[in-house]
């Protein structure tokens, strides 16, 4: 009886122990989970940091330089809404006009450019003419005027306004709408400028 006592008494001091020892186990391994969780909460924190350090470094680069070029673009902008209002300028006046008077700018063009070659002691012996958006009776008026004789040939061009050119042996001699206008804007483009936008045009585009 004893015997079966002591037994009983060992097998639960057996037990006891085992569970104490498992307990430990248990505790240990739970301890290191919760040491390497908090290990991964700090890497995974400390990741993050770095990454919005990061990217709030690039966003501010990126800030920096969109504001650096908004002065540029924004005058770029302003130069792109004047040359289209000059443009749309030079089609509503060129439009405007009569084409007896558009006929008369060329043949005072074709004068100056002829009268320049003249002075200029060039050997004028004239082999062709081309002419854009006229018609050919207009192209060989403008010839006779200044008592010019050639062949004569229509051609295509990118031009936006007739023109008549006369190939010589030496050079070519060219009377444009295109040129005229041209003139016009480099010695009065302020003052289009102004007229079309107004004189603080700088601030108001």
């Amino acid at each position: 009886m004893e015997e079966l006592q002591s037994t009983e008494i060992l097998d639960r001091e057996i037990l006891d122990d085992a569970r104490k020892k498992a307990a430990r186990i248990l505790k240990q391994a739970d301890d290191n989970i919760k040491a390497q969780n908090t290990q991964w909460a700090k890497k995974t924190a400390d990741c993050v940091d770095e990454l919005d350090k990061k990217y709030g470094e690039q966003e501010k680069t990126e800030s920096d330089n969109v504001m650096a070029r908004l002065p540029i673009d924004r005058l770029r902008l302003k130069i792109e809404k004047i040359e289209n209002l000059l443009v749309a300028a030079e089609d509503s006046w060129y439009e405007s006009l009569d084409r007896k008077y558009i006929l008369k700018l060329l043949a005072n063009e074709l004068e100056t450019r002829l009268e320049f070659v003249k002075g200029l002691g060039a050997n004028r012996k004239e082999r062709k003419a081309f002419f854009f958006m006229l018609k050919r009776s207009e192209a060989e008026d403008l010839l006779k005027k200044f008592n010019l004789s050639c062949e004569i040939e229509e051609v295509h061009s990118a031009s936006r306004y007739p023109f008549i050119t006369i190939e010589t042996s030496e050079l070519l001699i060219t009377a444009s709408i295109q040129k005229i206008i041209d003139y016009f804007l480099h010695v009065k483009r302020t003052e289009l400028v102004q007229a079309l936008v107004g004189s603080d045009f700088p601030e108001n585009i």
